[in-house]
């Protein structure tokens, strides 16, 4: 009897684990979504709201690690079960960091709307929508498992990247036409850099999706999508 229940023990904890990671996952994108609005719509108040919920996503992000620690305690699962444990750790630690860069996006934003707004020749708004998507898609990709949407993931961090060093060589000419503009333009390359880690994290959340569904590890294998 002790051993068909414990399987059915293990699987509620399971699907328990999906939804508190799932619910980080939504808290993070939305901590995103704000961070940029509050630099698109030069909202002090925004910013400063992401910075103080920070705690939340903290808090978050210790109680499904040591969900994690519980089952693997409890339950020593193996195969795709232990897999998925595996890869919600990894996904949990991507996502407090992406927490962490939306902060560090809203604390820019604090300081440029006290600021003159900036003389500058460049598409931020596309760099941090590709970003949003990126983010968007590879949890798309843990909800729905599946290794294609997360592949999608691999391939657009190429374009994010691109528009980081596009972003760098248009903020240095920015500033010699404007050199008193000097501090807000590298806080903006500042939110640049921010935003391709969050790409970059948004990468390794879909590469831990592919290894959760197929048992691969496809970290560093650039090959398989571009020149990275």
């Amino acid at each position: 009897m002790r051993n068909r229940i414990m399987p059915k023990h293990l699987q509620r904890e399971i699907e328990n684990l999906k939804k508190k990671i799932l619910n980080l996952g939504a808290r993070v994108e939305t901590a995103v979504h704000e961070a940029i609005g509050s630099i698109e719509e030069r909202d002090a108040a925004l910013a400063q709201k992401i910075i103080e919920d920070d705690i939340q996503i903290d808090d978050f992000e210790v109680e499904v690690e040591e969900e994690c620690l519980k089952i693997l305690a409890l339950h020593q699962p193996v195969a795709i079960d232990l897999r998925f444990i595996v890869a919600v750790l990894k996904i949990n630690n991507d996502l407090e960091r992406i927490g962490d860069l939306a902060v560090n996006i809203a604390e820019r934003s604090a300081y440029l709307v006290s600021q003159s707004p900036v003389q500058a020749y460049f598409d931020f708004s596309s760099m941090s929508k590709k970003t949003e998507e990126m983010l968007n898609k590879s949890l798309d990709a843990l909800v729905n498992m599946s290794s294609e949407l997360a592949h999608e993931v691999c391939v657009d961090d190429d374009e994010v990247d691109g528009m980081n060093r596009r972003m760098y060589i248009e903020i240095q000419e920015s500033i010699q036409r404007h050199p008193e503009q000097m501090s807000s333009l590298i806080h903006l390359l500042s939110v640049s850099r921010h935003l391709e880690r969050i790409a970059d994290h948004a990468t390794n959340i879909a590469e831990d999706v592919i290894y959760m569904i197929d048992g691969r590890i496809v970290r560093h294998k650039t090959e398989e999508y571009g020149s990275g």
